[in-house]
């Protein structure tokens, strides 16, 4: 009889155990629900229990950089130089690029006087006229910032000024000349391809040609019977040492042309100049625009592909 009462009373606990644990769950799950509007979340370590789940959140927008800033161009003084066929005013950058074999497909024309500066938003040092000697200019352009673009300075050697926006057009320039000081070889490209490569005279000792990019300024009648009867090609270059040149071609610029003998080819005996076939000379004069980039280096890495 003790047996049965122990046993009885041991069979109620478990019940009331066994039943306790459900209602105790369901109760805590009513109330997540009369609290939140949803169920509860499942207690940790109940059976079955999941781990809980982390809504990955969006990655931030990608921050937008502010359009870039064009520095504003000083006033330029009234009284400022122009550049000309004598030697450009003093002060503007070295060009970076001077070596750059890269094309300059692109010209710039000035439609009326056009303030020079030596950086963008810089000092203005001097003007750039819509014609040098009565002839129009168009030089190359070299670079693009924010609102600046820098150009070939006429009139100097391995120079170039930055010019704000307007008072100018451009123009393409599809043509390229390169010339190589050590083969003594002028090579003609078009869109990046040879056209025509010529063996050339150049600046004999103390009146090299002058290293660098350049461009075509402009064409002139020969002077003298000694240039072939064929129009010359001035240069925006001039001689490296002005003083080391003849009194009679004392502000003269580097010059492109052809001579009464082909001779002196392949040799070192100009002053400065390039002198090249009279065939060759009239070939260049009938295709090539004004403002089209001349580079001189001392010899290209690879000689260029006959054309």
């Amino acid at each position: 009889m003790l047996l049965r009462r122990l046993t009885s009373r041991w069979t109620l606990g478990w019940l009331l155990a066994a039943l306790g644990v459900p209602l105790l769950l369901v109760t805590a799950l009513l109330v997540g629900y009369a609290l939140t509007g949803g169920p509860a979340p499942t207690p940790a370590g109940a059976p079955g229990g999941a781990a809980p789940v982390v809504t990955p959140t969006e990655p931030p927008a990608p921050t937008r950089t502010a359009a870039e800033s064009v520095p504003p161009a000083a006033p330029a003084p009234a009284d400022l130089p122009v550049v000309t066929y004598e030697p450009a005013p003093g002060g503007f950058p070295a060009d970076p690029g001077t070596g750059d074999l890269r094309p300059l497909n692109e010209g710039l024309t000035p439609s009326r006087r056009v303030a020079a500066y030596d950086a963008p938003g810089g000092r203005p040092l001097a003007f750039l006229a819509p014609t040098i000697s009565g002839v129009p200019l168009t030089t190359p352009i070299v670079e693009r910032r924010a609102g600046w673009t820098a150009v070939l300075l006429p009139s100097a050697n391995r120079r170039i000024a930055w010019l704000p926006a307007g008072g100018w057009t451009t123009v393409a320039l599809p043509d390229q000349l390169v010339v190589e000081r050590g083969p003594h070889r002028l090579t003609w490209y078009r869109n990046g391809r040879v056209v025509r490569s010529w063996a050339v005279s150049l600046g004999k000792r103390g009146q090299s040609t002058p290293l660098g990019r350049t461009f075509i300024l402009g064409r002139t009648p020969p002077p003298q019977s000694v240039y072939g009867g064929v129009d010359i090609f001035a240069l925006g270059a001039i001689p490296d040492d002005p003083d080391a040149v003849p009194t009679g071609l004392r502000g003269a610029h580097i010059g492109l042309h052809s001579w009464y003998t082909d001779a002196t080819l392949g040799k070192d005996v100009t002053n400065g100049c390039i002198r090249l076939t009279r065939s060759g000379q009239r070939q260049l004069l009938a295709e090539l625009p004004a403002g089209t980039s001349v580079v001189v280096v001392d010899q290209l890495a690879t000689p260029p592909p006959a054309a």
